[in-house]
């Protein structure tokens, strides 16, 4: 077996995140995003030992529950992976996957309560980051998605099926625009060019639209038509906000250097359970509305009788969920590494007439050393990244009763529940909720107690 080379392959199971795995010359063959019961085509990637992993290229024959997808991007974009599973049958996946996580970890599930799926399955995302570029060289412009196996190629996804029909009125809008403008796009490689992304907000209780374009300061170049052709269009929802973000960073991200006001107001504005939010352009925030609030729902009954108690909202972000679980709490203490969420957990404190919030700014590891309350609850949900091990420590050190820990990454999760299991806690219960359906990710939220 060549590195190289082709290979057909029968996909007998699947682990996290929707890989697929099948057997071929007494090898362990990985393939990302297939499933059992395909058989697909693929080129080996990488060999060490008894394993390999392959790139799919194409799929022979299809499982037999395989449905028609409903987006006419899907196998073109690399957004969706799953569309052409049954969404019951990906939840039954993705349980599997991370139930086999935890076994292999040999850390615990405690009551493991099964998977909660999406309130809806389409059009559920709240925000879409899209990029300028061309499917090819020499292609018209394009404004979507990155293609499946190419490093550079881009998708306009006008037709994409997780958003609403305002992000695709506004795409199709944006790039037949620019395409007339004759405008160029931004060249990773060569960082030369103008166009870099256009980022679409849109809160799904109160409809409110934010449309934030991005590109380089090369061009001098007047967007006011372009806003004036924005405002003209009739939305589902109420386009509030029309922002120009000047980013010439040589990084691939949106990194918001200049940020210029060109309609309505900075932000959008969400409610949540109750609660109000604002929502900054570069705010992080749930990227399923319907679906935080089940998220948030399950953290908060995990929590049970929070009266009197004193709550760590780590890794708050604008403080969402430090605020839901507020109303029922004695003190929330929100730490956050950025410093606009926690600007903008403060607002959105006052926003809502919570009085016992505290939201502090600053690495988590450093901050918790000299925060002067006692958690009786500790609520975690870090990046994908997991919590550093420094900031772990003083977690545990701290002997809070109850930890919360809420995980979009059950890789990571397993490694630092292990750390803080051997430290003293056990499991007591797991459960998964699907925030975003037609794709390999899953949220999970794991209650832990100190043991007596």
């Amino acid at each position: 077996m060549r590195r190289g080379s082709d290979l057909s392959i029968k996909i007998e199971q699947s682990q996290f995140p929707s890989t697929g795995i099948g057997y071929v010359e007494n090898r362990t063959i990985y393939v990302k995003n297939a499933f059992p019961g395909q058989t697909i085509t693929g080129k080996v990637k990488k060999t060490k030992g008894q394993t390999a992993e392959v790139k799919l290229l194409t799929v022979d024959e299809k499982a037999d529950y395989e449905i028609e997808p409903l987006c006419n991007h899907f196998g073109i974009c690399g957004g969706c992976s799953s569309q052409s599973i049954p969404y019951e049958k990906q939840l039954e996946f993705l349980s599997q996957e991370v139930e086999t996580l935890f076994k292999d970890a040999d850390v615990e599930m405690g009551e493991y309560l099964g998977i909660l799926g999406s309130p809806n399955q389409w059009e559920y995302r709240n925000k879409m980051e899209f990029t300028f570029g061309d499917e090819e060289k020499g292609a018209p412009l394009s404004i979507g998605m990155h293609m499946r196996g190419k490093s550079f190629g881009i998708l306009t996804v006008d037709n994409c099926r997780l958003v609403d029909e305002d992000y695709r009125k506004i795409l199709r809008l944006t790039a037949d625009y620019f395409e007339m403008q004759k405008l160029p796009y931004y060249r990773v490689m060569k960082a030369e060019g103008y166009l870099r992304n256009l980022v679409i907000r849109k809160a799904q209780n109160t409809g409110e639209i934010l449309v934030n374009l991005v590109t380089t300061t090369k061009l001098d170049f007047d967007l006011s038509e372009y806003v004036e052709l924005l405002k003209s269009q009739s939305y589902k929802g109420d386009l509030v906000s029309i922002m120009h973000t000047e980013n010439d960073s040589l990084s691939d991200t949106v990194i918001p250097e200049k940020v210029n006001i060109l309609f309505g107001k900075d932000y959008i504005r969400e409610t949540l359970l109750g609660l109000q939010f604002n929502i900054s352009p570069f705010s992080f925030f749930q990227t399923n509305t319907k679906g935080a609030e089940s998220l948030y729902s399950i953290a908060k009954d995990f929590m049970g009788d929070s009266k009197d108690k004193v709550v760590f909202d780590l890794y708050c972000g604008t403080g969402t969920i430090g605020q839901i679980v507020a109303g029922t709490a004695k003190k929330v203490v929100g730490i956050e590494l950025v410093e606009e969420a926690v600007e903008a957990a403060k607002e959105n404190a006052k926003l809502n007439g919570l009085t016992n919030c505290e939201f502090l700014a600053g690495d988590v590891a450093e901050i918790i050393k000299d925060v002067k309350y006692k958690p009786d609850i500790i609520i975690l949900d870090p990046p994908r990244g997991g919590v550093h091990p420094k900031a772990l420590d003083y977690v545990i050190k701290f002997n809070a009763p109850e930890i919360i820990y809420i995980s979009c990454n059950p890789k990571t999760l397993v490694v630092d529940l292990k750390a803080i299991t051997d430290r003293g806690y056990k499991v007591v219960k797991t459960k998964l909720k699907d925030m975003f359906a037609n794709t390999p990710h899953v949220e999970c939220v794991v209650k832990l107690e100190l043991k007596l």
